[in-house]
Order: structure tokens, then C-alpha cells, then sequence
């Protein structure tokens, strides 16, 4: 069974609290040096899918217009910044696009 990682967040946000820098520290390339959430986000599922194919399912969820029920449930308990991360539906607390914290997240969730 796939582990399932939705990323939620605004259309023109930008990717990270952090600004986009050279050394790219979110392990991400593709998108430098927009530092917007989009962009950062299909760099982010080409990077994913590349290590693990079908063992993990992507979704980007844009909150600009409606807030899904199971993501305002969310904001409402927890207050997270966003870009939100949730794998298998449980907010993973990171904060930012970046290849490496999720990364561990997922390792921690044994894909």
C-alpha cells in the first residue's frame, strides 16, 4: 500500500519561511530560484517519485479558494504554518518544502 503525502497551500505562497538560497538546502534544484510553493511542489513529487515509484502517492491540495473539511479540522487544532505536510493523513510537523525533512519523515514511516 502506497503512503499517501498531500501538501497543502496557497497558489502564490512562497515554498519555505526560509528564502530561496544557492546552496539550496531543501534538496530541491528545479524550482530555484522562484522560491514559490508550485513550482517547489512538482520539484518535489518528480524527486519523490523518482526514489519510490509507486510506493508513495502525491497530492497538492490549494487552499486559495475552499478549504477541504479534513484540512480546516486541521488548521483549526493545530494552527500549523503552511505549506502544510501530511503523510497518511497526519500533519507531519515541517513547515516548508523541503526534500529532506520530509524525507525523514517518510523514512520514519518505513516506505
Amino acid at each position: 500500500m502506497a503512503i499517501k503525502l498531500e501538501i497543502v497551500g496557497l497558489k502564490d505562497q512562497e515554498c519555505s519561511p526560509f528564502p530561496c538560497d544557492d546552496d539550496r538546502s531543501c534538496g530541491l534544484t528545479e524550482c530555484y530560484p522562484t522560491g514559490k510553493f508550485v513550482p517547489a511542489f512538482h520539484a518535489l513529487q518528480k524527486k519523490l517519485k523518482e526514489e519510490y515509484g509507486d510506493k508513495i502517492e502525491i497530492n497538492l491540495t490549494l487552499i486559495d479558494e475552499v478549504v477541504p473539511i479534513h484540512i480546516q479540522k486541521i488548521l483549526e487544532t493545530y494552527y500549523p504554518p503552511l505549506p502544510i505536510i501530511l503523510i497518511n493523513g497526519e500533519l507531519a510537523k515541517i513547515g516548508s518544502l523541503s526534500l529532506n525533512r520530509i524525507h525523514e519523515k517518510l523514512q520514519i514511516n518505513s516506505i
